[in-house]
């Protein structure tokens, strides 16, 4: 008799229900401590499930699914994109913590997910690095417009711009102390600084840009396509169309990873300007009607294609390779 396995993960508990012979077993909570962990291992140790499936939620998930890949235990991580259109084709009307890790269940007996590979320590560091210099780099960004506001208003305390001042420069310092902390453990694994070398071959792509966009990407499974990837960082166009009468614009799905968009952004905006393919595509883009925001996310994906393609060939990025002639074309 096989048992499947759903967790639901939270920030402070998580929720585990069991499936077998197509019934579900009463939902047990675990606080997400390493005393809870050790616990729910024990417990799936005495059962050994055939799956044991949770979703990439967030950071609250990786802890939770290195212990139970530590302990031996068939971990598998989804995409909570793929759970949730199973969750609407099964018609689901309410929404729990116990009812979804039912469903998590469900999903593992009937898709039988790939097993779980967690990255090696270098790289999770590395994200988590990237990530809280994105929340500092966004601070900073703040609070520059902050003391500029404050410069541009007549008797603004000096008070007030000398602390925004000091707050900056405090930010400064910190941002440049996780900077160097990140690229110290890229040097530390040849693949990683190989592949850092190759990115900034490409036009707007520096050490910080390139830092952000390895820390996103290195942790991501190695056979993803290249349109996977796109779809994880939320670039991909979804359409909405039915018959003859509904055609409403394609949207970008914003669904996926925040921090990979951000870290595109910058790169992109350079490129428009100082790469002549990706500036001649742009052009031609907008020339056909696209919106200027449009265009430049039709370059944010083909700038991750060719990063995610020289990641994987271990060649230096080649615009060149990325648009066709009849793409720069403008109508």
């Amino acid at each position: 008799m096989s048992t499947f396995v759903g967790i639901d993960v939270a920030a402070e508990s998580f929720d585990l229900v069991c499936r077998s012979n197509s019934k579900h077993s009463k939902a047990q909570t675990f606080p997400q401590t390493a005393q809870g962990h050790a616990r729910a291992i024990r417990k799936l140790q005495a059962l050994q499930p055939t799956c044991i499936v949770l979703e990439a939620t967030g950071i609250y998930y990786l802890d939770l699914a290195l212990a139970l890949h530590e302990a031996g235990l068939p971990v598998c991580v989804i995409n909570p994109r793929s759970f949730r259109h199973f969750a609407e084709i099964t018609l689901r009307g309410s929404k729990t913590d116990p009812l979804d890790a039912a469903l998590l269940a469900e999903y593992a007996e009937r898709m039988t997910p790939r097993r779980w590979t967690p990255p090696p320590t270098t790289y999770r560091e590395l994200r988590d690095l990237g990530r809280h210099l994105n929340r500092l780099l966004h601070a900073r960004t703040q609070a520059k417009n902050q003391l500029h506001a404050l410069k541009s208003r007549q008797g603004a305390p000096k008070l007030l711009i000398e602390d925004t001042e000091e707050g900056i420069a405090q930010l400064n310092q910190r941002i440049e102390r996780l900077q160097q902390a990140a690229q110290a453990r890229i040097q530390k694994a040849p693949e990683l600084d190989q592949q850092q070398t190759h990115l900034c071959a490409a036009t707007g792509i520096a050490t910080a840009s390139s830092l952000a966009l390895l820390a996103e990407l290195c942790t991501l499974p190695k056979d993803l396509k290249a349109n996977q990837v796109v779809r994880h960082a939320g670039l991909d166009v979804r359409l909405h169309e039915s018959g003859s009468s509904v055609h409403r614009p394609g949207r970008l799905a914003k669904t996926g990873n925040a921090y990979l968009r951000s870290a595109l952004y910058m790169p992109a905006m350079v490129a428009i300007v100082h790469d002549p393919y990706a500036k001649a595509f742009y052009n031609a883009l907008v020339a056909r009607g696209k919106k200027k925001i449009q265009a430049l996310c039709a370059v944010m994906r083909k700038y991750l294609t060719g990063i995610w393609a020289c990641m994987q060939s271990g060649q230096p990025f080649d615009s060149s390779k990325l648009f066709s002639d009849q793409h720069q074309q403008p109508a």
